[in-house]
């Protein structure tokens, strides 16, 4: 075996440098691939599927020692990482005499100081059946945009939850965040049960009360775990401390979830990026497919134009595809040249998404400067980009409690409608043009957006879409500008002509209220 590690560590060299979290020479991984030559392995390896995870809960309730406890249990670590993990353990570790794996993952000098977690965190690994890709979350409220950070591409969430205190304020703000991001896939891992002895009614009424009160939120796959991170029950292996436990392992589950359909296959989208024209013979469309499926041959519209056309190639660094699936990154060629530029959409002309430029969304406040209503943003949505306006603020959300704060409900002032670092409102918004979007609940990669400052640059604000909004529910009758023609001096004849501008000025998001009688 020695040897063999010799050679393929030789061999493939340059492999494992470009991708130090695909693959990784343990002792595990060597007796693998005894059983096969290293192409064989490595084409096996590329043909994982990957799963983005993050890990939310109050503070100390364990979230960085668990992913330590994964990374150690599960064979992940280099040899140098062991010794340092060690030695930092006994300078500055919060773990007794325990190895405490949260140095692993807490690297910032405030960080080990205060034995929490401040920034997100990236860690990679890989099992036999698939690839991960961890974010460990702070656990902080004033940390909340991190947490939305390390979330917006996460397929699972692990909520953890302290055996001792159960389900607390912590644990619902972050189920409630996972829930706006969209999280289909929710495991409820209730640590530090060695220090309740493993007693199993504990753990019944914790799940009772999580399943309690997250109904409402829709999440449609909640799996619920008793462990011990420190221990290493139920983390990697089932722990004979719980035998009245009759599910999986954290790590066995983490392999096994699917996540196939998590993706939308049904609404064909697919953003332009950029149109590549290497000679005079090519034209053709460079993107990502953002959701839905496209074949060869297939009809195809340009939105905004209308136009359509068929699928001719669908081209790609490795030869032509006969179909794309997200996410997919590809070059179309249509069998007509019909004008289509960087922030137009093709999509299937019998599945049209909404094209509009009023919207409302949820709203993640992510800048230090509070929200100036006054301001025209940047919206970043999709690959397109343009000047979006705050119509109305219709609530504000108190994290902690999920309450609606308005000032009609009288639990805001106007004062206070503006919005702060980390605080979630519903908002109206209306763009410089029609954007092309779905409910971000149907959709996530047409139903996201960003807000950037146009001064500092900075990004303001994240968004997930709801709906549309039409002009006349945005704003109340008497802030509609009005056009008195009477009292303008304009004849009856020229009426009809002024309500059909009107009329158009409404359906581009500007209403006019129009009077032809005098009161």
């Amino acid at each position: 075996l020695k040897v063999e590690s010799r050679k393929l560590k030789v061999a493939s060299r340059h492999y494992f440098q470009l991708s130090p979290f695909i693959f990784h020479l343990s002792p595990f991984n060597l007796k693998y691939m005894a059983t096969l030559n290293i192409k064989e392995y490595l084409d096996r390896d590329e043909q994982k599927d990957l799963l983005r995870f993050l890990t939310a809960g109050s503070v100390d309730d364990g979230k960085s020692t668990l992913i330590g406890r994964l990374l150690f249990d599960s064979k992940k670590l280099y040899e140098d990482q062991l010794d340092a993990l060690e030695r930092d353990s006994k300078r500055m570790g919060n773990a007794g005499d325990h190895i405490d794996y949260a140095l692993l993952l807490d690297g910032l000098k405030a960080e080990r100081e205060q034995g929490i977690t401040i920034d997100v965190a990236y860690r990679y690994f890989s099992t036999n059946n698939r690839k991960f890709i961890i974010a460990d979350t702070p656990g902080h409220e004033q940390y909340t945009r991190n947490m939305i950070t390390g979330g917006s591409t996460a397929n699972l969430a692990i909520i953890l939850v302290d055996a001792r205190t159960g389900v607390i304020t912590q644990t619902r703000r972050h189920t409630y965040l996972v829930s706006l991001l969209g999280i289909k896939h929710v495991v409820l891992a209730v640590n530090k049960m060695d220090l309740v002895d493993f007693d199993k009614n504990i753990f019944d009424k914790i799940v009772s009360d999580y399943k309690e009160f997250v109904a409402p939120l829709n999440i449609p796959d909640i799996t619920c775990i008793p462990l011990s991170a420190l221990d290493g029950d139920n983390v990697v292996e089932k722990s004979d401390r719980t035998p009245w436990y009759e599910g999986p392992s954290l790590l066995d589950f983490l392999e096994t979830v699917p996540i196939d359909q998590d993706r939308n296959f049904e609404d064909f989208r697919y953003p332009v990026q950029y149109v590549l024209r290497p000679n005079l013979d090519f034209r053709g469309f460079c993107g990502k497919v953002a959701s839905g499926i496209v074949r060869k041959g297939d009809t195809v519209m340009a939105l905004p134009s209308g136009k359509t056309s068929k699928v001719k190639s669908i081209v790609t660094y490795d030869g032509e595809l006969d179909y794309a699936f997200p996410p997919q990154c590809v070059t179309i060629t249509l069998e007509d040249e019909i004008d289509v530029s960087r922030g137009e959409m093709l999509v299937h002309p019998d599945n049209l998404p909404i094209a509009d430029r009023n919207f409302e969304a949820m709203l993640v406040w992510m800048d230090e400067e509070p929200m100036d209503a006054s301001k025209q943003f940047y919206i970043k949505h999709t690959t397109n980009l343009t000047r979006a306006r705050v119509d109305s603020i219709r609530y504000k959300v108190n994290v902690n409690t999920m309450e609606q704060l308005s000032v009609d409900n009288g639990k805001l002032t106007t004062d206070d409608l503006p919005m702060k670092l980390n605080e979630i409102a519903r908002v109206v918004f209306t763009t410089g043009k029609e954007l092309f979007f779905d409910p971000y609940q149907k959709n996530k990669q047409t139903g996201a957006f960003i807000l950037i400052d146009p001064i500092t640059n900075n990004t303001s604000a994240v968004g997930m879409i709801i709906d549309r909004v039409d002009a006349r529910d945005m704003v109340t009758e008497d802030a509609l500008a009005v056009l008195n023609l009477p009292e303008l001096g304009i004849g009856p004849e020229h009426y009809e002509a002024i309500r059909s501008v009107c009329k158009e000025l409404e359906r581009q998001g500007v209403s006019v209220k129009c009077i032809t009688e005098n009161k």
